[in-house]
């Protein structure tokens, strides 16, 4: 059967699914911190380990979610639509509940709110996501295809995390200062457009690709959970036996995450791809808290700088998919990073010289570079999911089983496992430095504390990505004598039953 050419409508549908779920995801990871520390006023010890349990979640979740994928049989929606519709209307619902913490709540109250909320948008999430992601394996097998795809989903994803900045500048208006940033009706505004938007996107996911899902092979048959043991009649013909189910627990789930990852390609950019996350942990937590309480600056500007660090990822996607045209993904991504290094460094010169002028002069210096680490970021949206892509497609080709959600589920348990570290980390360290949410201008020692966090936090996870994804052997001519090897073999098949 000659493969069916990937359309148009095939892969917006499918980008488009990012957008709401970047977005909401953008909102939460870059500010429930902030809003957890500085608008309830709880401590940040308290609040990292409560981020770091719903983030381990998260990362538990995933193999067993990617698993239950993978075993989905369903004539209408194929193995993974219908875990992303169903997680479509639960995340707009606890999207919403999450930000509505009562105001009257003590410290203990609060702190529950955030986790038991935290911890099912953690699971609805991981139903939308490891589908989400094994789906493109599914639909896009081929090198190429893949890194189309990913551009896509990247595109939309990048619109999804530029937007919460727009939103904050429309719910948390620059009139106020920096006051606004501590307004909870704005938060709960962002967090009502962001539901809307992932019901929306989801839906137009779902029913987008199910014609695509439903023209691959055997879409409804999943993988095969029952076994039919045969022997022999006194007369020589075979007796079929009671059908025995296999049975998964989820030690035997964990003990193929083990097994993955001691396979060297696959381990490296697990690694690889987890810790250059944390770089972006490191970022995104803290960041609010820096430009808030270091540079002074307002809603507007904070908006502004989240605009220019995504919308350099967004303008940056042509020039990747050109050069990983030109030279391998693994060349490429770690050129990338070393941009993001630079633009990061840049920033941190602009921070020892705000206390010598005004946050409005400042402001403009620190715009650029987040532009230039904007267009190093780019990369980090998609090349490493293309490369763990092309992991996945030469062990299903050496195989023959369809395992996409299970590997993606430990894909995603690895990097989650390691920013439930790394928030964990941070809300030790904001403690150490003592940063008081009650206080609205910290003291010159506390600023500098909050600096170092971003800057050598970001900066030493960044170099150490660098030396892991050096070690990844896979090229592109790997991957296409694998593709073409099992053209063959299909062929020769074909032939054969002819």
């Amino acid at each position: 059967m000659k493969k069916k050419k990937l359309t148009f409508s095939t892969k917006l549908s499918y980008g488009i699914g990012n957008l709401g779920y970047g977005s909401m995801g953008q909102t939460v990871s870059s500010f429930v911190m902030f809003f957890a520390t500085s608008v309830l006023g709880l401590p940040g010890f308290l609040v990292g380990i409560t981020i770091a349990i719903t983030s381990l979640w998260d990362g538990i979740s995933d193999p067993i979610i990617g698993f239950l994928s993978d075993k989905t049989k369903s004539r209408l929606f194929g193995r993974r639509l219908g875990h992303m519709l169903f997680a479509s209307f639960a995340l707009a619902i606890n999207n919403v509940v999450l930000w509505c913490c009562p105001p009257s709540a003590s410290d203990g109250a609060s702190l529950a709110w955030i986790l038991i909320f935290l911890l099912l948008q953690e699971t609805f999430n991981t139903f939308f996501a490891t589908p989400y992601s094994a789906l493109c394996i599914d639909i896009a097998p081929d090198y190429n295809d893949q890194t189309k795809m990913q551009s896509f989903k990247t595109v939309f994803y990048i619109c999804g995390l530029i937007l919460p900045s727009v939103l904050m500048s429309v719910f948390m208006p620059a009139g106020g200062g920096v006051q606004s940033q501590f307004n909870r009706s704005g938060y709960i505004g962002i967090a009502v457009v962001n539901s809307a938007l992932v019901l929306l996107c989801g839906l137009v996911t779902v029913i987008g690709t199910r014609k695509r899902v439903r023209s691959m092979p055997n879409y409804d048959q999943g993988v095969a959970t029952e076994q039919t043991e045969e022997c022999e009649k006194p007369d020589g013909q075979p007796l079929k036996l009671a059908k025995t189910k296999k049975k998964h627990s989820f030690s035997k789930i964990m003990a193929g995450y083990v097994e993955t990852f001691k396979k060297r390609d696959f381990r490296i950019v697990m690694i690889g791809y987890s810790v250059s996350l944390i770089a972006m942990v490191f970022i995104s937590s803290v960041g609010m808290h820096l430009f808030t309480f270091c540079y002074h600056f307002s809603s507007l500007q904070i908006s502004m700088l989240m605009i220019g660090l995504f919308g350099g990822a967004i303008a940056s996607q042509p020039l990747w998919l050109s050069v990983v045209k030109k030279y391998d993904k693994k060349q490429t991504l770690i050129f990338a990073l070393s941009i993001i290094l630079f633009g990061i460094a840049m920033t941190s010169i602009t921070f020892l010289f705000r206390v010598y002028t005004t946050s409005n002069f400042i402001f403009w210096f620190v715009l650029p570079c987040m532009f230039v680490c904007g267009i190093g970021s780019g990369a980090l949206y998609s090349i490493p999911h293309s490369m763990y892509a092309d992991v996945v497609t030469m062990e299903q080709y050496r195989t023959g089983e369809n395992n996409a959600g299970r590997y993606t589920g430990y894909y995603t348990f690895t990097y989650n496992f390691s920013n439930s570290i790394a928030l964990l980390f941070i809300g030790v360290l904001l403690d150490l430095v003592k940063f008081d949410s009650s206080q609205p201008v910290q003291a010159l020692s506390v600023q500098s504390g909050l600096g170092k966090i971003v800057f050598f936090g970001s900066a030493i996870a960044l170099t150490v990505a660098i030396v892991v994804f050096s070690k990844y052997k896979i090229k592109r001519s790997d991957v296409l004598k694998v593709q073409i090897k099992a053209n063959e073999n299909k062929q020769n098949e074909k032939r054969t039953l002819i």
